[in-house]
C-alpha cells in the first residue's frame, strides 16, 4: 500500500523538474512511511512513498524495465491478490523478474498485456504506467475504487495522484473550489468521476485513462452489471461461502504483522472467523505455522453508562466481541478512547488533512484514526468487515417500504429529508439558494438510475431492489472506502476489505433480493453461507452502526470550541450562519440533540479545512 503521483508534459523537458517531483511525492509520506522515490524522463515524472507489505526488501518503486525502444516505468499503490498466478504465467510466457513484489507482476503483466492487463487483476490497486516508447501515460484503478487516483489536465498533459495534496503541490494546479464541488460534497452523491477541487477528477472505478499527445482518453474495463442468476439457494449459500474462503485467504497474505477490525457484528466477525480458520491451518496463508489472528476492537470511556438505544445502535459492541474473539480464538485487544482525545483539535485537523475535505463523520472519523492509530503500533495490516452492508442489504433503510419506493437515493431519504435539513441547515441563505442541493440531488439519482439494466422477467420490486443495490455499490459504498483508505493511511495502516471482492459483488448483486431476505433477515444469504462459524449471539444481532461517544463531555468540549469560533473572523462564516452557531451554542451539552452536535461537528471541520487548504473559493 502506497501513495502514488506524477507528472507528464509534452512541452518540456522534466528532467530538471526533480525539485517539484520531490514536493508532490513529499505530501504523501504518510501514505508509505517505508521509503519514498522519484523516477524522471523527458516527458514523465514518476513518483512513490511506499508502505512495505510484501517482499520487504524488494519492491521499490517507481520500478523500470529497459526495453528496446526505450523504458515502461510504474508508480503502483494496493495489492494484487492473485500476483502469484499471474507471474506463474508470465514465468511461462519468458518473462524474468528480479523481485517478488506484486507491483513487478502488474508492470510486466502491462509488458505481456498492455492495458487489458487490468481485466486478469484481483485485488485493490490504482498505478500508473509511463510507456516511453509510445509516450503515454497508462493509469488504472480497481474494479471497485477501494484505493484512489485523481488526475489533472493541464494545457501540456496531466498531473496525476493518490491524494489531492499531491497534485495542488504543482502550481499548475487549481487550488480552488466552486459550486460544482460543493454540490457534489454536501449532498452525498458521491457521482463517479467527480472531485472537489476545480478541474480535478478521479479515474473511475474500473477504469483506465491514456494520455499521449493526442489527449486524454477514458473508458471503462469493468461496471457493475445485469446478469442472470441461475444457482439455488442452496447453491447460492455455497458459493458465497466458497468465494469468502478463498477471498479471505487471499488478502491474508502479508509478509508483516496484520489482524481484523472486530466489531462483534456479523459482518466484522464473520472475517474474523474465516481468517482465524484459515490461519490455523499451517502451511496456509503465509507459508508457516498455525497461528492465532489478532483482532482489534473500538470503545469509549464510559460508553456503558451514557449508552441508549436508537435505530442506528440498538446493542453495544464491545460483548458481543468478547464473545467471537473467545468462540474463534483470537488474540483479541479494545482500543478504549475518552472524549478528550476524539474531540481534541488536533486529531480533527489531522483528520481533515487526511481526508483532503471539509465534510467528515465528525467523531465516527477522529476515533476511527485513533483506532488506526493505536493499531498500527501493533500490525501493518488489518482485515475489515466494511462494505458487506452493501453487498448483502444489511442497512435497515433497505428493508423500510417507503424507503424502497422513494424516488431518491436511498441514504437521501432517511438523513437528509426536507424536515430534519431544514433544522439543521448551517449555511447562510445565499450559498443554500445557489446549492440548490434537492434539485442536484435528483439530477444526480435520475443518471444513476439509468445504469441499470433490468433483468429479463423481473418483477418491479425485485427491479427497485436492483437499482437499490446499485446505488450502494456504486456511490455510497465509495463515500466509506474514500473516508477508510484516507484515514487508515494517514498513520501507514493497510486496511483490506473482503466484501469487496468483485466476484463476490457480482455474485451476489445479481441474485434476487427473495433470496437475500430468505429468512426474513437483512443479510440472509451471509448469516447462512457462515452459520458455522459464529456463536448464535452474533448470528442473531440486529446489525448496530459504528460506535460513536455518548460522553456529553465530547458534546461540551465541541460547545466550548464554536464559541472560541464565534470570537473571530474565521472565513468559515463566509458559509455558515453565524446565527445559527450562536444559537445552538446556548444548548445544554447533556441534552444536546444528535444532529445539532452533528451540526457543531461540521462548522469545525470547516473552518479547520479552510485553514488547512486555503482554498479559493469560486460561489
Amino acid at each position: 500500500m502506497c501513495g502514488i503521483t506524477g507528472w507528464v508534459s509534452y512541452d518540456r523537458d522534466l528532467t530538471r523538474q526533480r525539485t517539484r517531483l520531490d514536493e508532490m511525492t513529499r505530501t504523501m509520506a504518510c501514505r508509505g512511511p517505508d521509503a519514498g522515490g522519484v523516477w524522471l524522463d523527458r516527458h514523465a515524472g514518476l513518483g512513490h512513498r511506499r508502505l512495505a507489505v510484501i517482499d520487504l526488501e524488494g519492491g521499490a518503486q517507481p520500478m523500470v524495465v529497459p526495453t528496446d525502444d526505450g523504458p515502461v516505468a510504474i508508480t503502483y499503490s494496493g495489492e494484487i491478490y492473485n500476483y502469484t498466478e499471474l507471474r506463474g504465467e508470465l514465468l511461462r510466457r519468458g518473462h524474468r523478474f528480479e523481485t517478488r513484489s506484486d507491483t513487478e507482476v502488474a508492470l510486466h503483466g502491462y509488458l505481456e498485456w498492455g492495458e487489458a492487463v487490468a481485466e486478469r487483476l484481483n485485488g485493490m490497486f490504482a498505478f500508473a504506467v509511463w510507456d516511453s516508447r509510445a509516450e503515454k501515460l497508462v493509469m488504472i484503478r480497481d474494479r471497485m475504487g477501494v484505493k484512489p487516483l485523481l488526475y489533472f489536465r493541464t494545457d501540456d498533459g496531466v498531473l496525476f495522484g493518490s491524494e489531492p495534496k499531491a497534485i495542488l503541490a504543482h502550481p499548475a494546479a487549481d487550488r480552488a473550489v466552486d459550486l460544482s464541488g460543493l454540490r457534489e460534497l454536501f449532498s452525498l452523491t458521491q457521482t463517479p468521476g467527480s472531485a472537489l477541487w476545480c478541474g480535478m477528477r478521479e479515474v473511475l472505478p474500473g477504469g483506465v485513462v491514456t494520455v499521449d499527445r493526442s489527449g486524454l482518453r477514458e473508458r471503462r474495463y469493468w461496471t457493475l452489471s445485469t446478469r442472470p442468476h441461475t444457482d439455488d439457494l442452496t447453491t447460492t449459500v455455497a458459493t458465497v461461502r466458497e468465494l469468502l474462503e478463498d477471498i479471505v485467504g487471499r488478502q491474508l497474505v502479508s509478509d508483516v504483522p496484520r489482524c481484523t477490525l472486530l466489531s462483534g457484528g456479523l459482518d466484522s466477525s464473520a472475517i474474523t472467523a474465516l481468517a482465524a480458520a484459515a490461519l490455523g491451518r499451517p502451511g496456509r496463508h503465509g507459508g508457516g505455522a498455525a497461528e492465532k489472528v489478532r483482532s482489534f476492537s473500538v470503545d469509549f470511556a464510559g460508553r456503558q453508562d451514557h449508552f441508549v438505544a436508537d435505530d442506528l445502535r440498538g446493542t453495544t459492541d464491545a460483548p458481543y466481541a468478547y464473545e467471537v474473539a473467545e468462540h474463534v480464538g483470537s488474540q483479541h485487544e479494545f482500543i478504549v478512547l475518552d472524549h478528550a482525545a476524539i474531540a481534541d483539535p488536533a486529531v480533527r485537523r489531522a483528520v481533515v488533512t487526511a481526508r483532503d475535505s471539509p465534510f467528515t463523520f465528525g467523531d465516527v472519523d477522529t476515533s476511527l484514526y485513533l483506532l488506526f492509530q493505536a493499531i498500527r503500533r501493533q500490525s501493518t495490516v488489518a482485515l475489515s468487515g466494511e462494505s458487506a452492508d452493501e453487498v448483502f442489504g444489511g442497512y435497515r433503510w433497505f428493508h423500510q417500504p417507503e424507503v424502497q419506493t422513494a424516488r431518491t437515493f436511498p441514504w437521501t431519504a432517511v438523513f437528509v429529508d426536507g424536515e430534519r435539513a431544514r433544522r439543521s441547515d448551517r449555511f447562510n441563505a445565499d450559498l443554500t439558494a445557489a446549492l440548490d442541493l434537492p434539485a442536484y440531488i435528483n439530477d444526480r439519482y435520475a443518471d444513476a438510475v439509468g445504469e441499470v439494466e433490468r433483468a429479463d422477467g423481473e418483477s418491479e420490486h425485485e427491479t427497485r431492489m436492483r437499482v437499490m443495490s446499485h446505488l450502494h455499490l456504486t456511490r455510497f459504498v465509495r463515500m466509506l472506502l474514500e473516508r477508510k483508505d484516507r484515514i487508515s493511511m494517514a498513520v501507514g495502516l493497510e486496511v483490506r476489505v473482503p466484501f469487496c471482492d468483485h466476484r463476490l459483488v457480482e455474485y451476489v448483486h445479481n441474485a434476487p433480493w427473495s433470496m437475500k431476505t430468505f429468512d426474513g433477515r437483512e443479510k440472509s444469504l451471509l448469516r447462512a453461507a457462515t452459520a458455522d462459524l459464529l456463536p448464535p449471539s452474533v448470528q442473531n444481532r440486529v446489525k448496530a452502526s459504528y460506535p460513536t461517544t455518548l460522553d456529553p463531555h465530547y458534546a461540551g468540549a465541541l460547545l466550548r470550541q464554536s464559541r472560541d469560533l464565534l470570537s473571530t473572523d474565521d472565513p468559515v462564516f463566509g458559509l455558515v450562519d453565524r446565527g445559527w452557531l450562536e444559537g445552538v451554542t446556548r444548548l445544554d451539552a447533556t441534552t444536546m440533540p444528535v444532529d445539532v452536535r452533528n451540526g457543531l461537528e461540521r462548522v469545525l471541520d470547516l473552518s479547520a479545512w479552510l485553514d488547512v487548504n486555503r482554498p479559493e473559493l469560486r460561489l
